[in-house]
């Protein structure tokens, strides 16, 4: 159709181009509701037609088999023992708390509890396991299973005994008290940080210090996770030859990439699953992070701009050879930051009403 397009402008007229315009988007559309009413017909496009999911598909398939190694303790993060440990301390707070619970899979997590002491994982996160273990085997009933898994556990050197300077304030890295659940920054304050915040485009041309960006992400990791896996990390470009690199893969940001001080790719690992269902969550928790990122930069004086990550296979290549990114990492978005230029400005960007960001939930109650 390309090779057409030039000579049927020069032969048809205006009238008859406009109709052939409109036959192409009628058959376009008449075959996206094909492609909405039948299953078969979509596989067939997704499969013969169009190649948008091969990277993620890849990306899914790569992370399932690279899951599996990384039980072994093999990367500083055990991600299978991460969920683990972190159903386990769902149970401990169960009101009531049974005395019986997980007998499905602490064994396999005391297994990945061993191959991580002797592996590569973070001292702290093992600590974190070691302690909500033993909170565990201590109030947990006889159980077969149980008994089995807590002679196992009680035969390894605590990490304490090797670092106790990893060991946390009070009784250990266990669930506590929620408290009043009072927060130390007032409804007022957090309105003023929330209208303070925009995306910053014209920077002053001041580094920003990476105290300051490690700091920032210090707080990001403290945002909320699907079972507390953290599938991401975030790689920071502050050199300026890497910036103007980095700067060209996203879209959106040309006439103003040249001044960006630094910027941060957000990186989510589909190594974090054992499951394709899971696919879409190393975007939530890597969205999740990066507004606490944000958030965090303003109370450091530091301005930001978020940058979309849109799924094109060029760019998507571009970005995995470009950032050394493993087979089963994608992209989240990029952020840029730096010191606001004063005299610069920034879109006034009205935000949607709360009439229109909210619904309250209100199902009828009917009788079968």
């Amino acid at each position: 159709m390309s090779i057409l397009k030039y000579p049927l402008k020069k032969l048809l007229p205006q009238s008859g181009i406009e109709s052939l315009k409109r036959l192409r988007d009628n058959a376009s559309i008449a075959w996206i509701k094909a492609l909405v009413r039948f299953a078969f017909l979509r596989r067939i496009h997704y499969a013969f037609f169009s190649d948008a999911f091969d990277h993620e598909a890849r990306a899914v398939v790569e992370g399932q088999l690279r899951h599996v190694r990384n039980r072994s303790g093999v990367e500083s993060s055990n991600f299978f023992l991460r969920r683990a440990v972190h159903r386990i301390e769902k149970g401990l707070i169960m009101q009531p708390r049974r005395d019986v619970f997980a007998l499905d899979y602490i064994e396999q997590t005391v297994d990945a509890y061993s191959r991580s002491l002797g592996g590569s994982v973070d001292s702290y996160e093992i600590c974190w396991a070691h302690d909500v273990l033993a909170a565990y085997f201590e109030m947990s009933a006889t159980h077969p299973v149980i008994n089995r898994a807590r002679e196992r556990f009680l035969a390894f050197k605590s990490p304490h005994d090797i670092a106790d300077d990893l060991r946390h304030e009070g009784e250990g890295r266990v669930p506590f008290a929620a408290g009043d659940a009072v927060a130390p920054v007032s409804y007022a304050s957090f309105t003023q940080l929330c209208m303070k915040r925009r995306s910053v485009r014209w920077y002053d041309g001041r580094a920003v210090s990476r105290q300051i960006i490690d700091q920032a992400v210090e707080l990001a990791v403290q945002s909320p996770s699907a079972c507390n896996r953290q599938p991401f990390r975030f790689i920071v470009f502050d050199d300026p030859q890497d910036i103007a690199q980095v700067s060209e893969l996203p879209m959106g940001v040309a006439g103003f990439n040249h001044n960006f001080p630094a910027m941060v790719a957000i990186v989510g690992r589909m190594r974090a699953y054992p499951h394709a269902r899971d696919r879409h969550v190393i975007y939530i928790d890597g969205a999740l992070a990066a507004m606490s990122f944000i958030f965090a930069l303003e109370t450091l004086g530091v301005s930001s701009c978020s940058i979309n990550w849109p799924d094109i296979p060029e760019r998507e290549r571009a970005a995995t050879k470009l950032l050394g990114l493993e087979p089963d990492e994608r992209i989240v978005m990029f952020i840029s930051l730096g010191y606001a230029a004063h005299e610069s400005l920034v879109p006034y960007s009205q935000k949607i009403s709360l009439e229109e960001a909210r619904v309250y939930g209100n199902f009828a109650v009917t009788s079968v």
